[in-house]
């Protein structure tokens, strides 16, 4: 059970002070009934409550896809960028979703938002073996050997081991690469590599979740069942 303000707060709805306010004026319900005691506590995984007419809607855990463009970072907020946080909506934003690892900026493609950061760690730790699929245009034309060393884990220039990756040849200059960790520019690097710089990258599935046909900037909330999905186990077999 919580009180009253702290469950509208926690949804983003005002602040703790803004909703003593707002509660005193009569303009919340809380299951049908006008409510003036911010103090009054309900059970917020069932109450329904509406501010002046319209439906709160309640922290809860959210995980929404979007369809990165190219030319926006993935981070929070930046004073000299474009960011990914000002495609998604308010409504979400209010209930503290970030994103899921990155894209760079250049990469299109999904990404994935949550509020949890329980699901957040899972999905970013290399344990979980959440395998990304991406596709890439590049220079030259990627050969069988090119695909065997993929698959045996690269050594990048730096000193970089990558883990067992797989590359998958499209035809000239276009390839599928599914990697199972998130490191700086990873495909790029490891495309680059094996002497096939990338001129296009974009991001078409993570775990179970594939990108679909949702369009570029769009957004789309997952259900549970979905959710549940991201973290379903990706096989080494093609």
């Amino acid at each position: 059970m919580q009180r009253l303000d702290r469950i509208l707060s926690d949804a983003g709805a005002a602040s703790r002070r803004e909703l003593r306010a707002i509660i005193r004026a009569g303009r919340v319900t809380a299951d049908g009934r006008t409510v003036t005691d911010e103090r009054e506590k309900f059970d917020e995984t069932t109450v329904r409550i509406t501010l002046d007419g319209s439906p709160v809607r309640l922290r809860g855990r959210v995980l929404l896809m979007l369809n990165k463009p190219a030319g926006y970072l993935t981070a929070a907020d930046d004073p000299h960028a474009r960011t990914v946080m000002e495609l998604i909506p308010d409504c979400y934003r209010k209930l503290g979703v970030m994103p899921v690892g990155r894209l760079d900026k250049q990469t299109e493609g999904l990404l994935l938002f949550t509020n949890d950061g329980v699901l957040a760690h899972r999905l970013l730790s290399p344990k979980s073996a959440v395998w990304k699929q991406y596709y890439a245009e590049h220079v030259g034309t990627a050969a069988e050997r090119d695909a065997e060393a993929f698959q045996a884990g690269l050594t990048l220039e730096d000193g970089t081991q990558c883990l067992p990756a797989r590359l998958t040849p499209l035809s000239a200059g276009r390839s599928l690469v599914e990697v199972q960790e998130g490191k700086y520019h990873q495909v790029r690097r490891m495309l680059a590599s094996r002497g096939m710089p990338v001129t296009y990258l974009r991001r078409l599935r993570e775990g179970g979740i594939e990108l679909g046909d949702l369009q570029p900037g769009a957004v789309r909330e997952l259900d549970i069942l979905e959710a549940e999905r991201v973290l379903l186990p990706q096989t080494q077999e093609k």
